[in-house]
């Protein structure tokens, strides 16, 4: 009896210290600590999670500006006073030729530009996807994208007006006979502004155009080749449908960009002559900054911004109608 109790004893002290030992091991600082699997609405959030603080700081710098402006476009607001006027600034913005002059002007140097940039740009495209030598340089393309559009302004007012060396230029080469004033003349002031823009950005369009060529089916040019179908027959026919997408797209948001044009009118012209040169945005900073009637200039944003969107879908769907460009 008294030797079964002293098994039973011994038996139970073994157990009880094998069991603290076990808890000892899973406490020890180096053991992996054992993982819950998620739920399945966790694991559904997760990845919305990750991106969350990238979304909510776009929304706070595009959203936020575009909503206060359409509030903001209610009132006569002069700096810290606020008159409600319901709709008369949207009356007033509509009978005020100016606005229309400034939005005539952004269509005119924005669409000639954005021209000349997709022309460019996919012409250096079809070289440089396909010439090894020019493929090895093509950083050289994206170099006037990475200055400041404020540089830029400055570079190209210094070859067109204050410097002269677009004119001394043209008169070394015997095209003209004196001195051009590119800031007296509507097509010349305008000018400066296109070949400024054309020259800094037809490289966005450049990047996109040769990654679109690169990433298309090789199997189709061989194919169309070995058809004995020339380089510039399968770049119209074959290359040039595949990428129209990528295309569309490009010059779409470029061409949303073009309606933000302000550094280059402020530095090169200021708006003249006689307001030939004055875009859209300009004329918002005319409003707000100079007359400091900030409710039509804020007016004059919220249609713009409008108009920008409903343009930009217009445009998409009739590219993209059907799934299909």
């Amino acid at each position: 009896m008294a030797t079964t109790a002293a098994t039973t004893a011994a038996t139970t002290a073994a157990t009880t210290a094998v069991e603290a030992d076990g808890a000892a091991s899973r406490a020890a600082p180096g053991a992996a600590p054992r993982l819950r699997p998620r739920r399945p609405v966790q694991r559904a959030l997760f990845p919305y999670l990750l991106v969350a603080p990238a979304v909510l700081y776009l929304l706070l710098i595009t959203l936020y500006p575009g909503v206060y402006a359409i509030y903001q476009s209610f009132f006569v607001v002069q700096f810290t006073q606020w008159f409600p006027t319901g709709f008369d600034n949207y009356t007033l913005l509509w009978d005020d030729p100016d606005f229309w002059a400034a939005l005539w002007n952004t269509f005119v140097i924005g669409g000639i530009a954005l021209t000349l940039q997709a022309v460019i740009a996919l012409t250096l495209a079809f070289f440089a996807y396909r010439d090894p030598l020019i493929r090895g340089w093509r950083i050289i393309f994206l170099m006037p994208m990475l200055f400041m559009p404020s540089a830029v302004a400055f570079l190209w007012k210094l070859a067109f007006s204050d410097g002269r060396v677009i004119s001394d230029l043209l008169m070394g080469l015997g095209l003209v006979s004196a001195n051009i004033d590119f800031l007296g003349n509507v097509w010349n002031a305008r000018l400066m502004l296109i070949v400024a823009d054309v020259w800094q950005w037809t490289p966005f369009l450049f990047i996109i155009f040769v990654a679109a060529l690169q990433a298309q089916d090789k199997e189709i040019e061989e194919a169309a080749r070995l058809d004995g179908a020339r380089w510039g027959q399968i770049f119209f026919n074959i290359s040039l449908p595949l990428i129209r997408p990528v295309i569309a797209v490009a010059v779409v948001l470029r061409g949303i960009d073009i309606t933000t044009m302000f550094a280059k009118v402020f530095i090169m012209t200021q708006g003249t002559p006689g307001g030939a040169t004055e875009t859209i945005s300009f004329f918002i900073y005319r409003m707000g900054f100079r007359t400091f009637d900030f409710g039509y200039a804020s007016t004059a944003a919220a249609l713009m911004l409008v108009f920008t969107i409903v343009v930009a879908q217009v445009l998409l769907k009739q590219f993209f109608r059907s799934g299909r460009v």
